[in-house]
């Protein structure tokens, strides 16, 4: 176990400038609860397992699990990234739980769901970035779920291809990474990322398995510009990117990076057009969309994959 305090701190407080702007009308949070929220919550403490609905905030976490799906959170919930728009703890893991796939799998079971989104923190101490872990838990949750769909937020593996393909073997009806911000930001948003780790998991992914559903998401707000977002698109397009989600950054505290503006519902619907235009199969544009919204949906509507699994009656 390791000795080191994971921590959430991200930025000196007094280099953050204020954020000039209240939180607009169409920025509303349903606060969670529900018969349906309240047994998640439990099962998941039960089984010793995160979400990705807690650890990040995520603003849907009321409306999903109401619906009764949610996000794993695998690999632990220590990230050996500090990034600044996330409130995931930050710090040296402990050792992998090699249990943990069998765990997520059988929650999914457990909630009988038909979608599951799996995603992890970082975890750079090792060469593979955690990806068998993730090829292990698609294999368990189709042997104890057959016909839960399965999309996974991966990590960027530092732009592995071995590393990839370990995931990409396992068949994902969705590869999703998110490039999360524009080029001139990335230094800022996410010091130990790299765009070009971005491009090169996302693009080998398509040339590894053509069927295989690609995704990718950035948020709006750090202080890019539209021109900015939308060459990003175009990159994205360019790797062969098939569904894209564009959502506003909400400041988790103050302790991280400030909001630079608020886009309007008018922009996001804008940018969604303009991603449907340049070739995307699927667009979610939207204040409070993220990278699992609408995924079952897209799943049904577009995966190779999951109609060769299960049928066509599986679309």
């Amino acid at each position: 176990m390791s000795n080191h305090t994971p921590t959430r701190d991200r930025i000196p407080l007094d280099s953050i400038p204020v954020a000039p702007k209240r939180r607009p009308d169409w920025i509303r949070v349903r606060a969670p609860m529900g018969d349906s929220y309240e047994n998640i919550k439990r099962l998941m403490r039960s089984k010793s397992l995160h979400t990705v609905c807690e650890e990040a905030m995520c603003p849907n976490i009321g409306e999903c699990w109401g619906d009764g799906t949610a996000t794993f959170l695998m690999l632990g919930d220590v990230c050996t990234r500090s990034c600044g728009f996330c409130d995931i703890k930050r710090g040296m893991p402990n050792a992998m739980d090699w249990a943990e796939p069998l765990r997520v799998a059988q929650a999914v079971k457990d909630m009988d769901l038909k979608h599951a989104v799996i995603t992890s923190v970082n975890r750079d101490e090792r060469a593979d970035g955690g990806a068998p872990i993730f090829a292990m838990v698609i294999k368990r949750i189709r042997q104890l779920q057959p016909g839960c769909s399965i999309e996974v937020l991966i990590p960027d593996f530092k732009g592995s291809a071995e590393a990839l393909k370990i995931v990409m073997d396992a068949r994902p009806e969705i590869l999703n990474h998110n490039v999360e911000t524009v080029p001139r930001l990335f230094k800022q948003v996410q010091p130990q990322d790299n765009y070009d780790w971005a491009a090169a998991t996302l693009s080998n992914a398509k040339k590894m398995d053509p069927d295989v559903l690609t995704k990718s998401g950035i948020m709006l707000g750090l202080g890019e510009t539209m021109d900015e977002v939308k060459a990003v698109m175009r990159d994205q397009r360019d790797w062969g990117v098939d569904i894209l989600t564009l959502g506003q950054y909400l400041q988790p505290s103050k302790a991280h990076l400030p909001i630079d503006r608020y886009y309007t519902p008018e922009e996001f619907e804008h940018l969604k057009d303009y991603g449907l235009d340049i070739g995307f199969q699927w667009v979610e544009s939207g204040p409070l969309v993220r990278s699992s919204y609408h995924a079952a949906e897209q799943v049904r509507a577009l995966s190779v994959v999951h109609r060769k699994l299960y049928g066509e009656a599986a679309a």
